[in-house]
């Protein structure tokens, strides 16, 4: 136990060295991630249920293992936080994606891409980093499931606005099964054994463990990703890579200054970042791929397959990040109450 315990706190430490690492390698070896892509079954609702989606669970359930009732009525204390986080998920990124393509003097068919990813609602992994950071994780989900939600009449309202008059359609119900499948129910599990068994020496110690597993099921997802989409990656140039980079940077930092803006504590601030600047931008890449108004247009299915995979690597830098600088924080705290002790 204790070992297990060691080797999750290794990989929390190392987070992005490990995500980076899997990506790298299986950019040049996709078949070694291939299997997170492996199709296990299709719901009643038509979500194809793969391999990645048993990660994606059991990621979930690891966080709801830290979840408390406190937590939700903290949450349910302040629903204004969850309204600023939809209103941010829905007017930065889309009006940031559209600034930056007439900045850039972005092509149509990248443009058009990168407003859809803009237009997409907060995907799971948002969760993860925000798990990883020491974030607020209830409001994570929270924020998460709300943009989801939201997503049937806000993506297409969204792209038609800003992408000259462009029409796309989002099935509300697959959507909503599919979160309700691999977000909220592995929470809900996680939660419920924390609420039952929390107190036991034997659960604290599993709990601990926990990390770790979101970090090894991190790696894989982006592997996954890399796995299916990187051969597209260099398929458009360098412009692609610009406006993905300054998209998802400058999303987290116009997320930060908004919770800021509202007088977030920084655990909130650091979650409505991360859920801002992290699209969910496979499901940007599933409808670039199989909608009819974008077949004529490749290049916008490759930009948010480029964003899919770096959304995911940035996230865990940048919870790396927030995770470091806590430490240096409390190390010298440590410093200083020792210092006064003397």
């Amino acid at each position: 136990m204790k070992a297990l315990q060691k080797a999750s706190k290794f990989l929390s430490d190392y987070t992005s060295v490990v995500v980076i690492a899997i990506a790298v390698v299986t950019f040049f070896i996709p078949t070694m991630m291939g299997w997170v892509n492996f199709q296990l079954f299709t719901d009643p609702v038509s979500n194809k249920f793969t391999c990645q989606s048993i990660i994606i669970g059991i990621i979930m359930f690891s966080m709801g293992l830290t979840l408390t009732t406190e937590d939700f009525k903290i949450l349910a204390q302040r629903p204004f936080d969850i309204c600023v986080g939809a209103l941010a998920q829905y007017l930065i990124m889309p009006f940031l994606a559209f600034a930056l393509t007439k900045a850039l003097h972005l092509p149509d068919g990248i443009a058009l891409g990168l407003i859809l990813v803009g237009c997409c609602p907060g995907g799971v992994s948002s969760n993860i980093m925000s798990y990883l950071c020491g974030g607020d994780v209830a409001f994570s989900v929270g924020m998460t499931t709300v943009s989801t939600l939201l997503s049937p009449i806000m993506t297409p309202l969204m792209v038609s606005l800003l992408a000259s008059g462009t029409q796309i359609s989002i099935k509300g119900l697959p959507m909503f099964v599919s979160i309700i499948e691999t977000v909220i129910l592995p929470v809900g599990v996680g939660f419920l054994l924390n609420y039952l068994y929390g107190k036991k020496k034997m659960f604290h110690e599993i709990q601990q463990m926990m990390p770790g597993v979101a970090v090894l099921g991190l790696a894989c997802v982006v592997g996954g990703v890399v796995s299916s989409q990187g051969s597209k990656f260099f398929q458009s140039g360098v412009v692609i890579f610009v406006a993905v980079l300054l998209h998802n940077g400058l999303g987290y930092l116009l997320g930060y200054g908004a919770g800021k803006l509202v007088g977030m504590n920084t655990s909130k601030k650091r979650t409505i970042a991360i859920e801002v600047g992290m699209q969910n931008a496979g499901l940007a890449t599933n409808l670039a791929t199989t909608t009819a108004q974008f077949a004529s247009t490749p290049e916008s299915a490759i930009i948010c397959a480029v964003s899919c995979t770096w959304h995911s690597i940035s996230g865990t830098l940048l919870a790396g990040m927030f995770a470091m600088y806590d430490k240096h924080k409390a190390k010298e705290n440590k410093v200083g109450v020792m210092a006064e002790a003397k």
